[in-house]
């Protein structure tokens, strides 16, 4: 596991690597599988090995507002801080591809911050990163129009996914934007009619040109 580590983290310290290899736990995660819930007590904080882990908000009536993903190489910000301070998780998390994740004790974290000048780095960078790409779907929830939201969604999914060709329904895209499958469908075609996408069959679309502001 070593090896893995460090090649996902090849900035880490020697001593570093080898205290992850001896400490830390491997699960793998289902596709679909919850990793996080509402309420949740963290006692380990995470890193993403492989897979996708996407992150979001549940209201009182089932529905999920997206915050952001976590990919190969990342950690899960929130269960550093909830797992710090010993609070409760205010978001969910749920792998959409099989995922594999370390889970690493919070007393090894802490001690990590003071003695490795690396693990102290990659910390502070994971607050700034999800911070800033909170804001960011922050942003385009209230000030952009919903054609706006969608090429911001759709572009970010084929970056993550590094793939033109994106496996999704409308009823998933209306999940994820807060929005009606009424209105999400509408927006695909006059997207597919402006070239931007081509909708595909088998609840598949083809990302031609996405024009984001």
């Amino acid at each position: 596991m070593q090896e893995m580590i460090h090649r996902l983290f090849p900035d880490f310290e020697s001593g570093l690597l080898k205290e992850i290899d001896d400490f830390a736990e491997l699960r793998v995660i289902k596709n679909g599988e919850m990793l996080m819930r509402t309420g949740q007590y963290f006692r380990s904080t995470l890193l993403v090995v492989s897979g996708l882990v996407k992150v979001f908000r549940e209201d009182e009536e089932g529905n999920e507002y997206f915050m952001y993903y976590l990919e190969p190489g990342q950690a899960c910000a929130l269960s550093m801080i909830c797992a710090a301070r010993q609070e409760t998780s205010q978001l969910m998390g749920k792998a959409v591809i099989d995922a594999q994740i370390l889970t690493i004790p919070l007393e090894y974290m802490d001690s990590w911050m003071t003695r490795y000048k690396t693990w102290y780095h990659f910390v502070l960078e994971s607050y700034r990163s999800r911070f800033e790409e909170m804001l960011q779907t922050i942003d385009h929830i209230a000030f952009r129009n919903m054609d706006e939201r969608l090429l911001f969604y759709l572009g970010r999914q084929q970056k993550t996914l590094k793939s033109d060709i994106l496996t999704i329904n409308n009823t998933e895209i209306a999940q994820e934007l807060n929005s009606s499958r009424e209105v999400i469908s509408r927006l695909m075609k006059k997207l597919s009619d402006r070239g931007n996408i081509r909708l595909l069959k088998n609840q598949q679309v083809e990302i031609i040109h996405l024009a984001i502001g």
